[in-house]
């Protein structure tokens, strides 16, 4: 009876605990969402890691991309990708080509840079996870998992600076157990950006003999 009644309890003190950590990290997920709504526009540098420690694969390079709304400029890999609200170019400068897409596609993909700050906010349940120090700051992981389980994702970590309650690091983990990891290195608001910053110039690129397709 003893172990009964000492089973229920532990059940019971295990669910209490969860539902208190959950709430813990709704709350701490909707800070960030109203800080990230409250900016005009981002400016981000961010670092990129590719690991997958059985197939032996580690890369990393980094990027910066502007966010204005949900405009966007990427510059990554040598590739840059503008979304101006309606298309999507994505400038290939090692092939000379461009390739103009309709930014419908664009906007139902989960992981656009206009999305990364944001893209947690529906599809996902959530748990409280660790709290690390990185590179001096308190970072304190939520656990999301998405609801659809033919994601692509088993879950993904997303680490928030609980100072400034923006995010410092997003890590996804796949089904093949390949993390692929963004850490903003720096991050920017109230940035003036050029007029022409999401528009492009296709006479810049047909000058300089860019391949220019339209899908």
């Amino acid at each position: 009876m003893k172990k009964l009644i000492l089973s229920s309890l532990f059940i019971i003190v295990t669910w209490v605990s969860f539902g208190q950590d959950t709430a813990k990290a709704k709350e701490l997920l909707d800070e960030v969402s109203a800080k990230v709504a409250s900016y005009e526009n981002i400016y981000l540098n961010f670092d990129y890691i590719l690991d997958n420690e059985k197939e032996n694969v580690h890369q990393e390079t980094n990027g910066n991309v502007r966010i204005q709304g949900e405009k966007y400029h990427l510059n990554f890999m040598g590739i840059d990708r503008i979304f101006n609200g309606n298309k999507v170019y994505t400038i290939i400068h090692e092939d000379e080509e461009v390739v103009i897409s309709d930014g419908e596609s664009d906007e139902e993909s989960e992981f656009t840079p206009s999305k990364i700050l944001t893209f947690y906010q529906k599809g996902y349940n959530f748990e409280w996870d660790q709290l690390k120090t990185l590179a001096g700051k308190k970072i304190q992981f939520i656990k999301l998992i998405p609801i659809n389980t033919n994601a692509e994702n088993k879950y993904i970590l997303l680490g928030i600076d609980t100072l400034s309650k923006n995010i410092y690091q997003v890590v996804y983990t796949n089904k093949k157990d390949t993390n692929t990891i963004f850490k903003i290195r720096s991050f920017k608001t109230k940035t003036v950006f050029p007029a022409n910053e999401f528009i492009f110039d296709e006479p810049k690129y047909t000058a300089k003999d860019y391949i220019i397709t339209t899908l």
